[in-house]
Parts: C-alpha cells; structure tokens; sequence
C-alpha cells in the first residue's frame, strides 16, 4: 500500500468518527421535540390560559424534526463519502463534502480542511478512476464536445 493510498485510508476512518459525533449531536435537538410533543398534545396546557399554545408545540415538532433529519442526513453523506474516499470513487462528492463538514466545528473543521488539502494533490486525484479518465479524455476535464 503506498504513501498516498494509506492517508486515503486514514482519512476515511476519520470521516466514520466524525460522522459519529454528528449522529450522536442530531439528536440534541429530541428534548425540544419531546417539549413540542407535550404541548401540542395538551399536557402543558394550563385551563385558565385562553391562549391557544398548541400552536407552539407544532412549532417545536416541525424545527426540532427537521434539524434531526438534516442532521443525519449529513451523518450518511459523511459515512459515504469515506466509503467513497476509501474506495476511491465520487471524488467530486468527497471534495464538495470535504467543504461542508468545515462548518462542522471543530472536529469536522480539521477533518474538512485536511480532506481538501489532500484530494486537490495531483498524485491523490489521480487515484481517482473517474478522474483519471476525464483527464485522458480528448480536451481534458473542462473540454466542450
């Protein structure tokens, strides 16, 4: 195995540990969906109060749901991408999720940062077959047919 193939590798494992504490971080937000639970259900609501909170439980499930969905959505793209980066496939994919997981601090700050340094390396991207079959096309990779 050489130089370049075990820094892919590595990297790969740390996108699983990052994509880890981004499952777990995801579910933060079940205490407000809980919260929104009991108050659209109507356990909160306090009989003398005319006005109608309902609505606000239902605020609280709908954002806290979202932001959970996004969440591990985010945590399955990152899982993919260091299967891809570990199999050395979808290397724009890895590249566009290398930059999103920069806003994930600070774990997924340093492992984005480190992933972009390295897949923009002329000798790590050719280790990419899509890649190094767009570059051997006629005209190279920005070419018009």
């Amino acid at each position: 195995m050489t130089r370049n193939e075990q820094l892919l590798r590595i990297l790969s494992i740390f996108h699983y540990v990052v994509a880890a504490f981004a499952g777990c971080f995801s579910f933060i937000p079940s205490i407000h969906l809980a919260m929104g639970i009991a108050i659209a259900s109507g356990a909160l609501k306090d009989d003398k109060d005319p006005f109608p909170i309902e609505w606000v439980g239902w605020f609280f499930i709908f954002f806290a749901s979202v932001w959970i969905l996004c969440g591990l959505t985010f945590t399955v793209c990152m899982v993919v991408a260091g299967r891809s980066l570990q199999s050395r496939r979808r290397y724009m994919f890895c590249l566009v999720m290398a930059g999103m997981e920069c806003l994930l601090m600070p774990f997924g700050t340093v492992l984005g940062v480190f992933t972009l340094i390295t897949l923009t390396k002329d000798d790590i991207r050719a280790l990419f077959p899509e890649e190094a079959a767009a570059e051997d096309a006629p005209g190279g990779p920005g070419a018009r047919p």
